[in-house]
């Protein structure tokens, strides 16, 4: 379903897109040294690992897209909160714990661990949810798992080559929550169909 597949491109664009943001709150603390990219690429992959963990559990129990729906609506809300978040949490944690590794992706948890560890969980309820035979399920899950990479590249390439040198964090924070917002809203959508 083309539906389907344009919101797993979308929300794959935003969960790499805000990740290359991410570095631009963490930056006025933290630097953007390896150890800052390292803290924030470990942490996109942990919180994905988590969400698809327990994205196939909740699928399982509840395979309705309107669970899915609300993950990713909470993830919207998250990421919209982010800019608030940052500026009160970082100065904080940076002035109550110096700047040491463990302190840069706590920092990095804080701002992508929950929004990126829902969206993390859409790929086990398309898959199911799409998913019209079992032998065709190698050929479904991978091609949700490809049309996603495509998302996360062109989020990665978009976001660091035309959003930042064009719009401030705060307005590309904005514009990627009302992009995640948009695909829960299509995932409630496409329940309805």
């Amino acid at each position: 379903m083309a539906a389907v597949q344009l919101i797993v491109f979308t929300l794959g664009s935003v969960v790499m897109g805000f990740e290359m943001l991410a570095s631009r709150y963490l930056y006025p603390y933290f630097g953007g040294s390896i150890e800052t990219w390292a803290a924030l690429i470990a942490t996109v992959l942990a919180a994905l690992m988590v969400g698809y963990f327990a994205g196939g559990y909740l699928v399982d129990r509840h395979p309705d897209l309107r669970v899915s729906a609300l993950l990713v609506a909470l993830a919207a809300g998250w990421i919209a909160a982010v800019p608030q978040l940052a500026g009160a949490m970082l100065p904080a944690l940076l002035e109550t714990s110096g700047d040491g590794a463990l302190v840069t992706i706590a920092a990095s948890a804080i701002l992508l661990s929950v929004p990126l560890g829902l969206l993390g969980t859409l790929l086990p309820f398309v898959v199911r949810v799409i998913l019209a035979d079992m032998a065709h399920a190698g050929r479904v899950a991978g091609l949700c798992y490809a049309v996603s990479t495509l998302g996360n590249i062109f989020g990665t390439l978009f976001v660091t080559f035309t959003l930042i040198p064009m719009f401030g964090v705060r307005s590309i924070t904005a514009m990627l929550a009302a992009a995640t917002a948009a695909g829960a809203v299509g995932l409630f959508a496409l329940r309805r169909m």
